[in-house]
């Protein structure tokens, strides 16, 4: 994975890990333009967190050892993901369909925990979570490709479980104002709206995040290898 330490140090707001491409940008720094609602729904992202009530302890530990791997979340501050997930599954809102032959999502992520956990002590770990970042990493990198066959696995696709929790992960990460500072999002324009929407300095919004880097960062990640 590439090394997010290679990235600027973030000055102002907060990103995971504290580095990120648009150091000097923070999205809730325009959140006095936002209507009351949305920005009593975007706070609240960072301000209240949901306790855990869906999962139990030891699937919530293995759950968030498991977004830490495929988040790049290596070191703190971390976006915390799974307390939004399991406050989606404890509310019951799914995403209003489910792949054919697979059970419920909610009973789905019950059975990736419990599937990780199996197959890292059939690698000799006490469980996913406790696992060495090696043995973690290829077993994630198993799981992307579908290539967990055994116990759990035997009943629950690997690749489309993969999707089912990556569709949760992704969400939960991306709804959140760290992450759009990573990204140098802007976040809800409402009512203000956005100004300018060409390409090049010229067409940008005058609120948009300023980027210090100028690599790709898709060849940025490809050089820096994958796990």
């Amino acid at each position: 994975m590439s090394d997010a330490a290679r990235l600027p140090r973030q000055r102002r707001g907060i990103t995971p890990q504290m580095h990120g491409r648009y150091p000097d940008y923070d999205v809730l720094a325009g959140a006095r333009h936002w209507d009351p609602a949305t920005r009593a729904a975007v706070l609240a992202r960072v301000e209240r967190v949901p306790h855990r009530r869906f999962f139990e302890a030891g699937e919530f530990t293995c759950l968030c050892a498991f977004c830490d791997v495929v988040l790049a979340q290596d070191a703190e501050p971390r976006i915390p993901v799974m307390s939004f997930v399991d406050a989606k599954l404890h509310d019951g809102c799914l995403d209003g369909f489910q792949h054919a032959g697979m059970p419920d999502d909610r009973d789905t992520w019950r059975a990736v925990a419990a599937g990780l956990d199996q197959s890292a002590r059939a690698r000799g770990a006490t469980s996913f979570a406790a696992a060495s970042g090696a043995v973690r990493h290829d077993l994630v990198r198993a799981f992307a490709d579908g290539e967990l066959h055994d116990g759990v696995w035997a009943e629950l696709p690997a690749a489309t479980a993969w999707s089912v929790v990556m569709r949760a992960v992704l969400s939960a990460f991306y709804a959140h104002p760290w992450a759009w500072n990573e990204i140098g999002f802007g976040g809800p324009a409402y009512p203000r709206g956005y100004m300018r929407l060409g390409e090049g300095p010229a067409g940008a919004d005058p609120d948009e995040a300023v980027e210090v880097v100028d690599t790709d960062p898709v060849k940025d990640t490809r050089r820096g290898g994958s796990s």
